[in-house]
């Protein structure tokens, strides 16, 4: 009863503050202050109001409220879980096809891949002149295999 009070005071208030607004020649403010003002009056008469109210105050309501905090708490384990082990298995089936498949026509080792090997740093070599004779053959079919 004192929710659908305060409810209606404040549709009210809203919109006289829109009839001061539109008085000011300020129309499009003064209509969305009275859409906003008309929301808790729409919710009274709708009766959602009175159905927060006696939820509010049930007790199987807050169990409720637990049951799906239980569940929410365990749906983010579960992700959380399956984010450490790199995904579901459908994808790290996908993940490790697809690595083997990423080797270049002629290599022995894949291009793509979790990088496990990690050389050392050495010194950097001065880049030589490309003589207008090189074969980039190789490289054309890593395109050509990409649709590039």
């Amino acid at each position: 009863m004192i929710a659908e009070t305060v409810c209606s005071a404040v549709a009210a208030a809203g919109l006289g503050i829109a009839a001061v607004t539109a008085y000011r020649r300020r129309f499009l403010s003064a209509a969305r202050i009275a859409a906003y003002a008309l929301v808790p009056l729409g919710l009274v008469m709708t009766g959602v109001v009175e159905w927060a109210a006696d939820t509010a105050f049930s007790p199987v309501a807050w169990a409720g409220f637990g049951v799906l905090g239980g569940a929410w708490g365990l749906f983010t384990l579960t992700r959380s879980v399956e984010r450490r082990r790199g995904g579901t298995r459908k994808q790290r089936r996908a993940t490790g096809s697809a690595s083997r498949e990423a080797v270049a026509p002629g290599a022995s080792t894949p291009t793509l891949g979790a990088g496990a090997r990690q050389s050392r740093p050495t010194a950097p070599r001065r880049a030589e002149p490309a003589s207008s004779g090189e074969d980039f053959s190789d490289i054309e079919a890593i395109l050509k295999k990409h649709g590039i």
